[in-house]
């Protein structure tokens, strides 16, 4: 029989309890730290929008020829005024080379102009007029309209100015117009490299689900082996390049943004010329066919006068280079020379192979398998995360660029990774990182918004100063604005930040427009930009700031109905319609697809700024996860009703625009089937709006019940689920199957919505679990009957296990039982409460940390009564559930996640409590096995330690095998914490920077923790 030691006083213990609450306060500390929820108002610009009135067309010049010189920019700009001119309805003009390149002296023939009668075009370099490259004059001389520029680039810039105004329905050229100097006030316009080299797949779109983020133009037409490129793929991205270039030039863009550096690289420049790839590796000859392949293909742009330049990430890697740069410098170190030394090599080569190519764009804060191209081995590395690597690769890049005449372009995109993490939206830390660096080839290149390109967002203050030349990023087709597939006229709004930025820096000297990127290739509408779906939609958007950069001064309104008008009909009443449900479009979607009372403020949480469209995770996915949606809840404050009310005023709006287009005649449009997309948009943006209001209703009214308990709060919940239930049901039904208006996915928002319903069922299980441990407690305080000992054992070993050893070994078989049962039962029934009866993955863990510590100290006792071991166990397990379940109880789990999201002294209270009772089951435990069994306080101390490590160590290794990420999606899939699409998108370890290797490391230490408690249980006291 085991050695009973007498009733020891409880003053040690006391220490241990206050070791373990001091334990249980860091721990709450920590956790408070780390979730760190604030928020402050946000200075959201705001945003009017009003249409232009109603116009009649301006005539068309009745031009019958244009007199061009021989030149293929010049050519080319003059078809787009005689296309210009047919668009009209007018006969072709006959173009006719000039006879000389020169247009005159440019003196006016006096007189008011009559476009009426002019008869020809005649454009030609006037090397005496003034101003930049690309300026023009227009003016009429008789029967002549002559468009002159000091460089071919002004002259080309002045016919494409020309053609623009016909094709509008703009008078030609107006009293102002005449001979008055026109120069872009930004002189770098770039545009991205549009849907060139993608495809309308329909399979590939159909599923919805592809989030690559790959924006490569050519892997298309790769081939595995010699001639390593397709020619007829080669052809047919040729022709879409070239499509884009001449839609760009004839906008006012001069210049193109192309994916790619490493597939056009050898590295022969590195040692003997074989040191990155040794003879034989493909790599080298697929470059050179690269090469040969693509060169003319992108030299087009230069040839038609627009610059170009190649994008890539940093670091760009294949495997043979980064295995060479593990051999001579140690790995990637992002700080050494010689690392960037292979870097510079690469781009001299670049350089030197595409002479045309004017400079490469750099981009440090995304990267990863999520941007790789299947089939290719090139990828990327966020490993550029520090102010001394940022600054070795540019100057590395720029010594290499300058002495070449070119440029580097460097994105401050750094979207919260290592220590520059916040260089895209902090003046601080923008000087601090790029101070110093003034160089005449380095262009710094910048988002307009504070963030990402979400609507609610402020201005980006970095652009308001700052030494370099800068350059600002818009995006046309909004990626988390249903990806351009909803009226979304943002004129007005990036009107506004240009004047702003503007007036403020000096230094700013462009923009660069998206037409296409942003967000995942096939996750959303198949809509490529000039070639499928309805791209006209968002087309307004890449003209209208080709329109501001040359003129920030011109009225949004006007270049709204300048684009309806070329676009979709020529009749006034129509293009006013079409005017006005574009003005309503912002309000609409700033409404429809944001919780404003949550996106105008200023949030932090998790150490990240959530975006202002939390609700709706990535693109269009809702969320159902307790985090973003009581977050929203607490941020909106009481304005609950407010937010709700906006869903309301979307709709209201969406079918306000639906019926004015729907009004027109459709005898007015000059495309049926643009009038069919049109409306079947407007219809599509009616339905999901109604769809996503009834969603956000449910979300905030089940929000408000989890925070008020109110009852009418939970009447609104319940009524909003099923008008929500009923508006998925159709959305899925019309739309689930559209490849041009995808419906949204609702399976997160699903997943979350099931795990609400079940929250009132799991507050009166929590409580009637309550109520059956209280009938123990009693059962033990009145110490006799049946499973009385039982009973006694376990509220001692809860509060008061000094006297457990003492206990008295019970004689019947209930009390054995009923001592290590009911404590299993609850601890078993309160977890599956806490999950919803949903979440076996979580079960799997915390219920086998416990069968497994109970496993080893039982093994531990040996052929021992266990009977006072069960009752220490399992009156900590008690209490730890008696804990939960006060959480639980009063409104189910969302209550317990709610509080632990939102208020931050209960989560700091009971994680505070919640941890300490975990440390003292650990305290428990060494206390019995020395009280009780007779161990020495060593061995007592050292195999609870090994019971600790042996849970720790098993479950590390399972999580491991199985893979840190893949495990954390399983359990956030189950009781839907975290958004739904983090793993699908962006991955939970890699948004949270949770290192991969954390199970392994938690695997050796559970390991060690084990082996350190069995060499202690050794000793001797």
């Amino acid at each position: 029989m085991a050695r009973v030691a007498p009733a020891r006083r409880p003053y040690p213990l006391l220490v241990a309890v206050a070791i373990v609450v001091a334990l249980g306060a860091a721990t709450a500390w920590t956790v408070g730290d780390t979730l760190g929820l604030s928020h402050s108002p946000a200075a959201v610009p705001g945003e009017e929008a009003v249409a232009a009135p109603t116009r009649t067309p301006a005539p068309v010049p009745p031009l019958a020829s244009l007199v061009v010189p021989d030149d293929p920019r010049l050519t080319r700009a003059a078809t787009a005024v005689a296309d210009a001119v047919v668009f009209r309805g007018r006969p072709r003009p006959v173009l006719a080379p000039a006879a000389t390149t020169s247009s005159g002296s440019g003196t006016a023939s006096g007189g008011p102009p009559d476009p009426s009668a002019v008869r020809t075009l005649r454009a030609g370099v006037l090397a005496a007029l003034r101003g930049t490259p690309e300026s023009y004059r227009l003016d009429v001389r008789g029967t002549e309209l002559t468009v002159q520029g000091g460089d071919v680039a002004g002259v080309a810039a002045g016919m494409y100015q020309l053609a623009d105004r016909i094709r509008s329905g703009v008078e030609a050229l107006s009293p102002a117009d005449t001979g008055r100097l026109v120069a872009p006030r930004l002189g770098l316009r770039l545009t991205d490299a549009g849907s060139v080299g993608r495809e309308p797949d329909p399979d590939a779109f159909a599923a919805g689900d592809d989030y690559s983020l790959n924006t490569d133009v050519v892997a298309s037409a790769v081939l595995p082996r010699a001639p390593w490129v397709d020619a007829d793929a080669v052809a047919r991205i040729d022709a879409q390049f070239r499509q884009l270039v001449d839609h760009s030039l004839a906008q006012g863009y001069n210049g193109i943004v192309v994916p790619g550096f490493l597939e056009y690289v050898t590295f022969a420049k590195v040692g003997d010329g074989r040191a990155v790839y040794p003879p034989g590796d493909p790599h080298v000859d697929r470059a050179r066919a690269m090469v040969t392949a693509f060169g003319p293909v992108f030299r087009y742009a230069e040839d038609m006068g627009m610059k170009v330049f190649l994008l890539t990430d940093m670091l760009a890697v294949s495997p043979p280079l980064e295995a060479y740069l593990t051999r001579t410098v140690g790995g990637l170190d992002v700080a050494d020379p010689r690392l960037w030394a292979v870097y510079q090599a690469g781009l001299a080569e670049l350089f030197e192979s595409m002479p045309f190519v004017d400079g490469l764009m750099v981009r440090i804060g995304e990267g990863g398998e999520v941007y790789a191209e299947t089939g290719w081995d090139f990828s990327s590395r966020l490993a550029v995360t520090t102010e001394a690597s940022v600054r070795a690769m540019l100057r590395a890049l720029l010594d290499t660029a300058g002495s070449a005449g070119k440029e580097i372009i460097f994105r401050t995109w750094t979207v919260g990774v290592g220590a520059v993490g916040d260089l895209h939206t902090n003046p601080e830390s923008y000087a601090q990182v790029l101070g110093g660096l003034d160089d005449p080839h380095l262009i710094v290149s910048t988002k307009y918004t504070l963030g990402d390109f979400y609507s609610h967002l402020p201005l980006n203050t970095t652009l308001l100063g700052g030494r370099h030349r800068r350059i600002v990023e818009f995006q046309a087709r909004r990626e988390f604005e249903a990806f351009g597939s909803l009226p979304n006229d943002l004129g007005p709004l990036h009107r506004q930040a240009l004047q702003a930025f503007l007036a403020a820096n000096a230094n700013v000297e462009g923009v660069w427009n998206w037409t296409q990127d942003g967000g995942p290739l096939r996750a959303g509408p198949m809509s490529l930009y000039l070639r499928a779906g309805f791209w006209q939609l968002y087309d307004l958007n890449t003209y209208a700031v080709g329109r501001l950069a040359w003129d920030p001064q011109v009225d949004p309104a006007q270049v709204t109905a300048d684009w309806a008008y070329r676009t979709f009909s020529g009749d006034p009443g129509t293009v006013a319609a079409i005017g006005q449900a574009m003005a309503l479009s912002r309000q609409a979607v700033t409404k429809g697809l944001y919780i404003g009372p949550y996106a105008d403020r200023s949030v932090r949480a998790l150490g990240l700024e959530p975006p202002p469209m939390m609700w709706i995770f990535e693109w269009d996915i809702p969320t159902g996860d307790s985090a973003a949606l009581d977050s929203i809840y607490a941020v909106t404050g009481g304005r609950v009703d407010e937010a709700i009310q906006e869903g309301t005023q979307a709709v209201v709006l969406a079918r306000r625009m639906r019926d004015l287009v729907a009004a027109t005649d459709p005898a007015t449009w000059r495309d049926a089937e643009l009038r069919g997309r049109f409306t079947a948009t407007l219809d599509y943006q009616v339905d999901l709006f109604e769809t996503l209001s009834a969603y956000r209703t449910m979300v905030l009214r089940h929000a408000q019940w989890l925070d008020t308990g109110a009852p009418a709060a939970r009447h609104e919940w319940r009524r909003a689920a099923a008008a929500y239930q009923d508006a998925r049901d159709a959305h899925r039904q019309r739309y689930g199957a559209d490849l041009d208006l995808p419906a949204y996915n609702f399976t997160a928002a699903d997943l979350g919505a099931q795990r609400a319903d079940r929250d009132p069922a799991m507050a009166w299980a929590a409580r009637a679990l309550l109520a059956s441990i209280l009938l123990v407690l009693l059962l033990g305080l009145r110490g006799r009957g049946f499973g009385a000992a039982a009973a006694r054992g376990l509220l001692l070993g809860a509060l008061r296990p000094w006297r457990v050893a003492a206990l008295p070994t019970p004689r019947t078989r209930a009390d054995r039982l009923m001592v290590w049962l009911v404590p299993a039962v609850v601890l078993v029934a309160s977890r599956l409460v806490l999950t919803w009866f949903a979440a076996p993955a979580h079960l799997l863990v915390t219920l086998g940390g416990w069968a497994l510590f109970a496993l080893v100290v039982r093994l531990v006792v040996g052929r021992r009564d266990p009977f006072h071991l069960w009752a220490a166990l399992g009156g900590v397990a008690l209490l730890r559930s008696v804990l939960l379940l006060a959480a639980l109880a009063p409104r189910g789990p969302g209550g317990y996640w709610f509080a632990f999201w939102t208020s931050p002294g209960l989560r700091a209270a009971y994680v505070t409590v919640a941890f300490a009772a975990f440390c003292w089951l650990f305290v428990v435990t060494a206390v019995v096995l020395r009280d009780r069994y007779g161990l020495r306080r060593a061995s007592a101390v050292g195999l609870t330690l090994t019971a600790v490590g042996v849970p720790l160590g098993a479950l590390s290794i399972l999580v491991s095998a199985v893979g840190l990420e893949r495990a954390l999606t399983v359990w956030n899939d189950q009781l839907a914490l975290l958004p739904w699409g983090l793993s699908r998108i962006l991955g939970i370890t890699v948004y949270l920077g949770i290192p991969t290797q954390l199970p392994a490391y938690a695997a050796a230490a559970g390991v060690a923790l084990a082996g350190v408690g069995l060499l202690l249980s050794l000793r001797r006291d």
